[in-house]
């Protein structure tokens, strides 16, 4: 007997916040209650007739058949979950209660609305996952490779993008995209980077659901502004893959709250990234300092060690620097400063490191030379380099560095000693001078 023979059964039934459904052996939907219609957002006279099964998010479809075939095998079901496609396309998390009668030949369950519960423990997920991810993450890429399992998670979707403004250019840049809605890579990313450029220049999110063009499937379109520093300047998109599934104002709340992690998240890299840089890199120059050569120098060392081969030290100072700061003020000797900065750059080879230790000193540590004379050839052409007028805002100055070389390990095993002997190569080379 089913709750449509009893009248008075099915009237308090209709009186449940839970749906009861009723369902054959081949899957048809026989009888649900009018809870159903505010779970699943379809009448119960659209799903009564048909097979329960078409109304399941195409995702959970093997695990709802797997569990009914269990239910049918006499085994009671019991909180099991998973998700539907509501008539407006927005997705609904139910969990079941179901068991079979033999003896009418139906499958009841009892379907109660979980969307809400699970929105909020997504919320939770998400801050606990992003914030680990930021804390175990030295650099952006391999934060955004940390947050892509976490978006999965979240927001199933085919092609999830982050874009961002470039803060040189202002032009917009995507560090991170993904595709996996087929062998066709450039519609949906053009479709969401579209998007993102939508939402950074209205700074609001963007919610789209549209049934598609002719000769276009449907699609649903998430975007969410991502706030750097008190501006919009970046953003977050996803696109749904699953046909008729569309995104809902709950999935956009909860885009915007990964948002708002991530943008956060990528603001501390970004804080350290620059904490970082400054503790190891002159900020005038843009050289390594003492602290960043001097452990360059270390590694440097151990590796030649291990491999027996030769390294040397080069110590420069400029000659008549003061004389120049003197004569056409402190700008004009900053600007000489990085003058022989990018020029130590320009005639060194990519393994090599110049850094600038201080004042008008320079250090240089060449890697696998062969030959201790290399060190003097590699000076006589930075002489040569640096012995040339630089055009300042105030001047063309020319200012003679005086060269100093120490080779590993004929003149030093160790950096002091090197260091050292450069130093005082370097002196001597000056007092030859005058």
């Amino acid at each position: 007997m089913t709750p449509t023979d009893q009248p008075f059964l099915a009237n308090f039934a209709d009186l449940l916040l839970d749906a009861i459904c009723v369902v054959d052996e081949e899957g048809y939907l026989r009888y649900i209650s009018a809870a159903g219609e505010r779970i699943f957002g379809y009448a119960p006279e659209e799903m009564v007739g048909r097979l329960i099964f078409d109304f399941v998010h195409p995702q959970d479809r093997q695990k709802t058949l797997e569990s009914a075939a269990r239910v049918l095998g006499g085994e009671p079901l019991l909180n099991f979950e998973n998700r539907y496609l509501r008539k407006d396309g927005t997705v609904a998390y139910i969990m079941w209660s179901a068991r079979w009668s033999e003896a009418d030949g139906i499958r009841v369950g009892v379907a109660r609305d979980v969307t809400e519960r699970r929105h909020a423990e997504s919320m939770r997920t998400a801050l606990y996952a992003i914030s680990e991810a930021a804390t175990a993450s030295n650099n952006l890429p391999a934060l955004f490779e940390r947050i892509h399992p976490v978006m999965e998670d979240l927001l199933p979707a085919g092609s999830y993008t982050l874009a961002r403004c470039a803060s040189d250019t202002g032009e917009i840049e995507f560090p991170f995209a993904t595709n996996r809605l087929g062998d066709v890579v450039d519609l949906p990313f053009a479709r969401a980077g579209s998007v993102c450029r939508r939402v950074i220049a209205c700074r609001r999110s963007l919610l789209l659901n549209r049934a598609g063009a002719a000769g276009e499937a449907p699609f649903s379109c998430l975007g969410v502004p991502l706030d750097f520093a008190g501006g919009v300047t970046g953003a977050l998109t996803v696109l749904s893959n699953v046909p008729g599934a569309a995104y809902s104002e709950q999935d956009r709340e909860l885009l915007q709250f990964v948002a708002v992690q991530l943008a956060a998240a990528m603001e501390r890299i970004a804080l350290q990234a620059r904490m970082s840089y400054m503790a190891q890199y002159d900020q005038l120059t843009g050289l390594p300092n003492r602290a960043l050569f001097l452990d360059r120098l270390q590694t440097a060392l151990a590796r030649a060690h291990r491999q027996g081969t030769r390294l040397a030290v080069l110590f420069l100072d400029l000659n008549d620097f003061k004389t120049v700061n003197d004569r056409y003020g402190h700008s004009a000797g900053d600007q000489l400063l990085q003058a022989v900065a990018t020029t130590l750059n320009g005639n060194l080879r990519e393994m090599d490191t110049a850094a600038r230790l201080g004042g008008d000193e320079f250090v240089v540590l060449l890697e696998s030379i062969e030959q201790p004379d290399d060190a003097r050839l590699v000076a006589e052409k930075l002489l040569a380099s640096l012995s040339v007028p630089h055009a300042l805002s105030e001047a063309s100055v020319i200012s003679v560095p005086s060269i100093g070389w120490a080779v590993y390990p004929e003149d030093g095993e160790d950096a002091d000693r090197l260091i050292a002997h450069a130093d005082h190569g370097m002196y001597r080379n000056k007092k030859d001078r005058r």
